[in-house]
């Protein structure tokens, strides 16, 4: 803060910090208290609104856990977003390292240009190019057909399938940036006296890589998670009946249902999960908010 204060003065600071407060109270604060207001009364028409019947009420959160199939959809995008989550980081963490500790400082920018390019399209445009790949006439069936590997077309889209590959493929920055930036600061010497004391690859980033990247990591695996619970569009156009999400049924309940009463309290409760998925990386690689700052 004083480094701010030096650089700007207390003009610029006052009103860089008033534009950040006035952003965080419309955009974040507001809409959150409004939703949470919401999810506390019954969805009624509007001459009955403020009458005897608009009471606070927990039906609207009770209704998660009476009715079966919503609850089924919930906790199957848990563990589809954690899967999504595993799956991005398997992918993820060896790119990382090798852009970080392997990648020469001229080859780089290239490496890293090459990453990005890729995601100045838009999502939905991205998640299209899937819906193409994975299509049942589409390049990937082509390409197994070719090969010999399947006699006959497979149906890949409608499933969780297809969904939890579309999601790895749209968050991938999300999980790389973060494990490069701890990676990066890794003293390479470490490393090259595991190897001289004889220390295996498997060993190095066992004891010395992964337990520096351990802020990186769990950054990343925020993220993606977070992404991935909270995404509607990748499950809408990649996934099918059988492969609902959620976020689709929040959809529903808010523009198809008109019910948003309903539709904010199976938000809150997403925004709850998320919360507590936060807290528990945070414990579970032992790092704080200072570290994630970093």
């Amino acid at each position: 803060m004083t480094e701010v204060l030096r650089r700007y003065g207390p003009v610029l600071t006052g009103l860089i910090l008033l534009a950040v407060a006035v952003w965080l109270a419309l955009l974040v604060v507001l809409p959150q208290v409004m939703m949470i207001g919401f999810s506390f009364r019954p969805s009624l028409p509007p001459s009955r609104i403020g009458g005897p019947e608009d009471v606070f009420t927990i039906r609207n959160y009770l209704t998660l856990w009476t009715n079966q199939i919503h609850l089924t959809i919930f906790l199957k995008t848990i563990w589809a977003s954690a899967l999504v989550t595993l799956a991005t980081l398997a992918v993820c963490y060896p790119v990382a390292f090798y852009l970080a500790q392997v990648a020469s400082k001229r080859r780089l920018p290239i490496l890293v240009l090459m990453l990005v390019i890729p995601f100045w399209i838009n999502e939905l445009l991205r998640t299209f190019a899937w819906y193409i790949i994975l299509a049942f006439n589409g390049p990937l069936n082509a390409l197994l057909l070719g090969l010999g590997i399947i006699d006959e077309p497979q149906r890949f889209l409608g499933g969780d399938g297809g969904v939890i590959v579309g999601m790895v493929y749209v968050y991938i920055l999300f999980m790389v940036f973060p494990l490069y930036n701890a990676i990066e600061s890794l003293d390479r010497n470490q490393i090259e006296a595991a190897r001289d004391l004889g220390a295996g690859w498997l060993r190095i980033h066992r004891r010395i890589v992964l337990p520096h990247a351990k802020p990186g990591i769990a950054v990343g695996c925020i993220m993606t998670f977070m992404l991935a619970a909270g995404s509607y569009a990748v499950p809408a156009l990649l996934g099918g009946p059988n492969s609902r999400w959620f976020t689709e049924i929040i959809y529903n309940w808010f523009f198809e249902g008109g019910n948003w009463n309903q539709g904010a309290a199976y938000a809150f409760i997403l925004l709850v999960l998320c919360i507590a998925f936060i807290l528990a990386a945070m414990k579970l690689f032992r790092v704080g908010l200072a570290d994630i700052a970093k």
